[in-house]
């Protein structure tokens, strides 16, 4: 059987990377998406330290708010790979935080084209040839606070929601032809982002969540490369929680 395809948007950040790695743990072929702001020089440094780990990630330029840069970010894939996306995984995001009294358009719109319409490029772009090879999946990361909101996070928490409609919807229609659509949810994760957070508030973000600690970006790649085995074909329409009990539902 040839080796299969494995896109993830947002791979070079803190969560994607930690995604990346457990995919090429379990044997697919991974590139990285990444736009870091244009700078194709942190990215290729980035591939270079995945490669001193011993991980031969090929990476791909793409902005998910734009068409057609989705466009040829697929058409990398392919001609890195040879072949077409087997497995996509809907990582990259933003936030632009703020009360909704005052939330900017732009602070709403920014995050709803890169959380959701970013969604809708890259998928419509590999969906059919998944349908077409009888086997595929999207894999869309969403979050705790789309299940349960956030003060000062409408945008965002809009945002994640959406991806959860999205999945059970698309889910249905493709789940005949092979291919299963699901959401992982994470809740807080041990990034460098959330490391950078005052100890004071980590440690009571911290007493909020049963298990008493954060997530790890890890945690997040094995339930992302579990979702892509091929044994998990009858797990579709799903929305797993990785949050360490903070939010049961």
């Amino acid at each position: 059987m040839s080796q299969k395809i494995a896109l993830v948007t947002g791979g070079t950040g803190g969560l994607g990377t930690a995604i990346c790695r457990s995919l090429a743990d379990d044997g697919f072929r991974v590139v990285a998406g990444y736009n870091s702001g244009g700078n194709h020089d942190k990215a290729k440094a980035w591939q270079e330290e995945q490669k001193k780990d011993g991980y031969d990630i090929d990476v791909a330029y793409g902005d998910v708010t734009n068409a057609e840069s989705c466009a040829q970010c697929i058409a990398t894939v392919e001609e890195l790979t040879g072949g077409t996306v087997d497995i996509l995984i809907n990582n990259a995001g933003i936030t632009r935080d703020g009360q909704f009294k005052k939330m900017s358009w732009e602070q709403w719109d920014e995050v709803l084209t890169a959380n959701l319409d970013s969604m809708f490029h890259m998928t419509r772009l590999v969906i059919n040839g998944m349908v077409d090879k009888g086997w595929g999946r999207v894999i869309n990361i969403s979050s705790v606070n789309a299940q349960k909101g956030q003060f000062g996070q409408c945008n965002y928490s809009a945002a994640k929601a959406g991806i959860h409609g999205f999945t059970k919807a698309l889910a249905q229609e493709v789940a005949r032809k092979g291919v299963t659509v699901n959401t992982v949810s994470p809740g807080y994760i041990k990034t460098a982002m959330v490391a950078k957070i005052a100890q004071e508030i980590q440690d009571q973000i911290c007493a909020g969540i049963p298990v008493g600690r954060f997530g790890t970006p890890e945690e997040i790649g094995r339930m992302c490369a579990f979702l892509s085995d091929n044994q998990s074909g009858y797990i579709t329409g799903a929305d797993m929680s990785v949050n360490g009990g903070l939010h049961m539902s």
